[in-house]
């Protein structure tokens, strides 16, 4: 079989995420400075880009951040900074906010396609290079939050590496029978693990849930049992490892930097689609951007 769109741009996110270390410095005039109160938002995964990098420039004492689903923005709050995620460009919740913020707020877009919101940000940080064909997200949303990481301080040589080690051997296949498949994260994780298993659902159409790992506790774990397993971004939660095995469900520990497994949970995504006879670059009723029409 060929291979799809999104294998390819999968194998691309070492050199990808090299190049949002590069431009990070030059990118930074109309990013996050430290202090400000600051808003993150995105649609589907953008969102989850958008979860992570609040809790990591949160953590690292930059300042608040919050980060929301476009949609549902809240237009009474105020901020010092607005930044947007958006691939295409397009993606018609993002593009309101845009534009009810218009001169009231700093506003900054991460997209892979510049032109589509030339006019409607007050700073525009050019992600084209990373850009895609296929409809499920990859390489853009890992990108973007590269960017973000590194702009916060962060020096991502060793998260390269391990993702270019990763990609470099041969995919396990322990999960590709797994019934169903729980993804857990804490702090700037928990985006990462529920941009996991929004892979899996768009690709292979496979059952995930997705919780921050102390909620786990507090009911999904019923679900736990042989054939099912519980996937850990991050460390885990003492004695959680014990509890999900005692289920008879399998227990997946984190082995990298967690933006490194997320590249291992998209490739099993792919792995599996094709295992069902799906075509990972045209998942059902799903399209590339979100476009709403006017009211």
């Amino acid at each position: 079989m060929a291979e799809s769109f999104v294998q390819a741009e999968i194998a691309t996110q070492p050199e990808c995420w090299r190049q949002a270390e590069r431009i990070a410095a030059t990118a930074a005039e109309g990013l996050p400075e430290a202090g400000e109160r600051v808003a993150v938002l995105g649609c589907g995964t953008s969102w989850f880009m958008a979860q992570s990098y609040a809790a990591l420039r949160e953590l690292s004492g930059a300042g608040v951040t919050d980060a929301f689903a476009a949609s549902e923005f809240p237009r009474t709050r105020d901020y010092d900074r607005v930044v947007a995620i958006t691939r295409s460009g397009t993606t018609t919740e993002v593009l309101r906010v845009l534009g009810d913020l218009d001169g009231h707020v700093a506003t900054a877009v991460l997209t892979g396609v510049p032109d589509a919101v030339a006019g409607g940000a007050g700073h525009v940080v050019d992600l084209s290079f990373c850009d895609e064909r296929s409809v499920v997200q990859t390489r853009f949303a890992t990108t973007a939050l590269a960017l973000l990481r590194a702009h916060n301080g962060e020096d991502l040589t060793g998260v390269v590496e391990q993702a270019e080690q990763l990609l470099a051997e041969t995919p396990e296949s322990a999960l590709l029978d797994a019934e169903q498949i729980s993804f857990l994260g804490r702090g700037w994780t928990v985006g990462l693990a529920h941009e996991a298993a929004l892979k899996i659902r768009e690709a292979a159409n496979g059952w995930t849930e997705s919780y921050p790992a102390l909620e786990y506790r507090h009911g999904p774990i019923s679900i736990a049992e042989h054939g099912r397993a519980t996937w850990m971004f991050g460390a885990a939660p003492d004695g959680l490892a014990d509890e999900v095995r005692a289920t008879g469900a399998a227990f997946v520990p984190t082995s990298a930097d967690p933006m490194v497994e997320l590249v291992a949970a998209q490739r099993l995504a792919v792995a599996l689609a094709f295992r069902r006879g799906l075509d990972p670059d045209r998942p059902r009723h799903l399209n590339r951007s979100v476009v709403l029409e006017t009211t």
